[in-house]
């Protein structure tokens, strides 16, 4: 009986130790879910703001080619009238005219590729933040508790 007795107050014993142990772990993994959840919250933030200076960059580009096409699209107007004889080309013959002509041609299809580009990165970068903002949703759907969902 002694011994019995002292079985089951080892016993009680042993699971009042395991207790406060338990809650120790249980609180040690709340920390570390917390500590995740920060890390995720700032790696998202970060990867937004990437997306934000490049979208601001591409913005800037497109803003200078349009100036670009602009004034190479008044040249060419210029050119023209000189082709035609409408404008006094001075000392430039016709084939030096047209050679001009056509690098400006060359020239602007070079701008409208590049302009096409970087409308491609924008929209990729349009779609990165469109699927950022549906993880999150996801993330927040999947912490909701199972009586909740």
């Amino acid at each position: 009986r002694k011994q019995a007795s002292e079985y089951s107050t080892s016993s009680s014993d042993d699971e009042f130790e395991f207790k406060p142990s338990l809650t120790h772990k249980t609180k040690r993994a709340l920390r570390r879910k917390r500590k995740l959840e920060k890390e995720t919250k700032q790696l998202i933030k970060q990867e937004e703001l990437k997306r934000l200076h490049k979208a601001q960059a591409v913005q800037r580009q497109l803003e200078e080619l349009e100036e670009r096409q602009r004034a190479l699209e008044i040249s060419g107007v210029e050119l023209e009238r000189e082709l035609r004889g409408e404008a006094d080309s001075g000392t430039k013959d016709e084939t030096q005219i047209l050679h001009e002509w056509f690098e400006l041609v060359l020239e602007k299809n070079k701008l409208m590729r590049y302009e096409s580009e970087l409308l491609i990165i924008a929209q990729e970068l349009e779609l990165e933040d469109h699927q950022s903002r549906l993880e999150q949703k996801l993330r927040e759907k999947m912490a909701i508790d199972g009586k909740s969902k």
